[in-house]
């Protein structure tokens, strides 16, 4: 079988400051739901200059949303760089690739023991609290013993939250970026909706290729697109040129570009994966509920908004603030939804400059 890779191809600076490595776990990890693999691999970028026992720098550690990579250069060039608010040289900088995703962490797409082929809908089932204890076990690993700044959005948001519950006395500050305390009903209804448009694709399901379902991929990340952003943004961004035309089409060819981007760098399985973890997300799970988790946070937390996101209104994000002990709350204006986190730096690193330590 041709070896498969869905990796992004990196800009040739992108190594000057962040390097990739990768971490490998050879004592078992064992899934909350069930399930056990004998090695866990994690994929992380991290600063060029490597952590050391000892070393003074800072550590801001960063939670990456659904599809994307442990590189945050890539996928937030505006925030992180040389000279950008997050330089890697100044700090060090860390992300890790979650575990299911397509890029190069355990996944579906890993070959399975034995026979070599990729595990497909073998892999355990993960839950987010999986992939944060995936990270933990990088962090000690590392020997890093205590995070100074912790940023996620999205899920990326989820893993920082539940990370911040799971080792409170690790985390000592941290930015919850456009996510919730739990997976609602109404993300939980998106989710289905993706798994239902890839079971749709007769493809998926085979376990025969990592080509398997495609076109499926290609309808849930339409589906997605239209919870990340918002009408107003449509409305300006995709305006049909010819104002006496017939047939709308400028918004449909975006959706339909938008869907084979991620069918070329990214896997069917993987992402029904991906999807199944989001409504895994339930902090009070086994804590005695949801305020009961936020109210052991002891990180001096920071909690951000989007007035505009169709997925996260502001407020889960004002109810998360309001039961984190001694939390700050700050909205961000946008135009374009839950991508809003990715596109409107400026104001992010306004709201993050008094975390930054």
């Amino acid at each position: 079988m041709q070896k498969l890779h869905f990796f992004t191809k990196m800009p040739i600076f992108a190594a000057v400051f962040m390097t990739r490595q990768e971490f490998i776990y050879n004592e078992g990890f064992d899934f909350e739901a069930g399930g056990h693999i004998d090695s866990l691999k994690t994929v992380y970028h991290c600063s060029d200059k490597l952590w050391n026992k000892g070393d003074s720098r800072k550590v801001i550690w960063i939670c990456h949303a659904l599809t994307a990579n442990s590189d945050p250069t890539q996928w937030w060039p505006d925030m992180v760089g040389l000279g950008k608010f997050l330089d890697p040289e100044r700090y060090f900088i860390i992300c890790a690739n979650i575990l299911t995703s397509a890029y190069g962490s355990s996944s579906p797409a890993s070959p399975a023991p034995g026979s070599g082929q990729p595990y497909f809908l073998s892999f355990p089932p993960t839950t987010v609290r999986d992939m944060v204890r995936a990270m933990d076990l990088l962090r000690k690993h590392l020997g890093i013993e205590s995070i100074d700044l912790l940023i996620g959005a999205s899920i990326g948001g989820f893993q920082a939250l539940e990370w911040s519950v799971m080792c409170p006395e690790v985390i000592k500050s941290a930015a919850y970026i456009a996510c919730g305390a739990r997976v609602s009903p109404w993300m939980t209804a998106f989710n289905e909706s993706m798994r239902m448009a890839l079971e749709a694709d007769p493809s998926f399901g085979r376990c025969e290729s990592l080509h398997d379902g495609r076109k499926g991929l290609e309808c849930a990340r339409s589906i997605a697109l239209l919870s990340y952003r918002s009408y107003e943004g449509y409305t300006r961004s995709q305006k049909e040129a010819d104002p006496d035309c017939i047939w709308a089409s400028r918004a449909c060819s975006y959706q339909r570009h938008q869907g084979e981007k991620l069918s070329a760098r990214f896997d069917a399985y993987s992402y029904y994966y991906l999807c199944k973890a989001v409504d895994s997300h339930n902090l009070g799970r086994g804590r005695n509920g949801v305020e009961a988790a936020l109210a052991t946070i002891r990180a001096k937390s920071l909690v951000i908004g989007i007035d505009s996101d169709f997925i996260f209104p502001v407020e889960e994000q004002k109810y998360l603030a309001a039961h984190i002990p001694g939390a700050s709350y700050r909205q961000i204006s946008s135009l374009f939804g839950h991508d809003g986190f990715l596109l409107e730096y400026s104001q992010l690193t306004d709201i993050l400059k008094p975390y930054l330590p």
